[in-house]
């Protein structure tokens, strides 16, 4: 799970995006340029993603 998250300064977790890696030719670039943003977790799935990096 480690490799799928990243922690920021405040100990907030990020993913990743989903349809970002294939088939993008067909994707507009407002919609591909939506999928830069890494989004945050929601309050549930953080607790459960803590849990599965050992973080309580």
């Amino acid at each position: 799970a480690k490799k799928r998250f990243k922690l920021t300064g405040t100990g907030k977790l990020l993913r990743r995006r989903a349809m970002k890696s294939h088939l993008l030719e067909r994707k507009s670039p407002k919609r591909k340029r939506s999928f830069r943003r890494e989004p945050g977790l929601a309050p549930g799935d953080e607790k459960v993603a803590n849990k599965l990096l050992g973080r309580g």
